[in-house]
């Protein structure tokens, strides 16, 4: 089939998480012998940051916001499948709403990078634009989920609900020596949020405060006036193809959810499928659903407050931190890989287009 994408940006991860997720998804829905065209807007100096990737398995194209939309529908209009990605961050509304005057025979889906926030804001306006269109959509897809997000959408008149997680590419998301350069007890990378600040300093700060003699690496996009602890180092941003060695050269790397996130649960983000590559040890946040992708205590190792991270870097040493890392590994590509997800999300817009040739 040909899929036409929006998305916030596949060729760039610069304050765009969804990157990973994106390349994962459509480079073995690519695999899978399907067509795929990617459109993004050149927007925050994405394109001026672009990662050294290849993206040779989509049909990439960079559009100026509002002024190329007209052409950028018009080619998506010759496709089987159209996707809206959420928080694309120009044009989200103008695009929501003219994709469904493309549809056709066309299936139209919306894939949720950001299910928490979307809920919450069609629940705090009525008559939010994408409230109004979204029953229109043929299904709504996310990439995280579990009960509470299908329980929401189903309720506010999604006709029918997916949830295609995170994962992990074998071959992007590996082993790989020890840079010196980036050796610590403990690392975290992720960009600076508002709905996940409070966590980073309870579960990284803190901890680092209360290990002194631990070192700690900080990566990630606005943290440069921050204060912190001397014993972490802040590297800034990290670009996608020096998270491996980031990961292989921390003794423990950390996860830290957004809020919403943690709070709605069931929602793995991108780095911890990318440290189960790695097979370095994972020092998870706590939420609900974590449990269903890996088990705590022998795969990841799960740290509610600072003085779990403190815990855990007195308890386990070299050779159990080795142990957790393997075993985490092993799941990864057992349950957990892109070519899994892309069979998902396959099966998804068949099932699109399936109701749609009943219509």
């Amino acid at each position: 089939m040909k899929i036409f994408a929006f998305g916030s940006s596949i060729v760039s991860s610069y304050w765009n998480g969804a990157a990973t997720y994106y390349r994962g998804c459509y480079k073995y829905l690519s695999r899978r012998g399907h067509q795929i065209t990617f459109a993004e807007p050149d927007a925050y100096g994405r394109q001026q940051r672009r990662d050294s990737d290849d993206f040779s398995y989509v049909r990439s194209l960079v559009y100026q916001p509002e002024i190329d939309l007209d052409a950028m529908l018009k080619l998506a209009g010759e496709a089987d499948v159209i996707v809206k990605h959420s928080g694309i961050g120009v044009d989200d509304e103008t695009l929501e709403r003219r994709i469904l005057e493309r549809q056709g025979s066309a299936a139209i889906t919306f894939w949720d990078v950001d299910a928490p926030a979307t809920i919450a804001r069609m629940h705090a306006d009525g008559n939010d634009a994408f409230r109004i269109s979204m029953p229109q959509y043929d299904a709504v897809l996310t990439y995280g989920g579990g009960p509470w997000c299908r329980e929401q959408y189903l309720a506010l008149g999604a006709r029918a609900y997916f949830s295609i997680y995170n994962g992990l590419d074998p071959e992007t998301h590996h082993p790989v020596p020890l840079d010196v350069s980036l050796r610590c007890d403990v690392a975290f990378l992720g960009n600076r949020l508002p709905d996940r600040e409070a966590r980073v300093e309870e579960l990284f700060l803190r901890a680092a405060d209360l290990a002194p003699e631990s070192s700690f690496l900080l990566g990630g996009e606005g943290w440069g006036d921050k204060q912190i602890p001397p014993n972490v180092r802040y590297i800034g941003h990290v670009p996608t193809a020096d998270h491996n060695r980031v990961n292989c050269s921390a003794g423990m790397v950390m996860n830290i959810n957004r809020a919403s996130m943690a709070s709605s649960g069931f929602s793995p983000p991108t780095r911890v499928f990318e440290v189960a590559g790695a097979g370095t040890c994972l020092l998870c946040d706590d939420w609900p659903g974590i449990d269903d992708c890996f088990k705590p205590g022998s795969e990841i190792l799960v740290v509610k407050t600072a003085e779990d991270v403190v815990r855990a870097l007195a308890e386990h040493d070299d050779a159990s931190r080795r142990r957790i890392g393997e075993a985490f590994h092993s799941r990864g590509l057992r349950d957990h890989t892109y070519a899994q997800r892309a069979a998902q999300a396959e099966a998804a817009f068949e099932h699109c287009l399936r109701e749609r040739a009943l219509v």
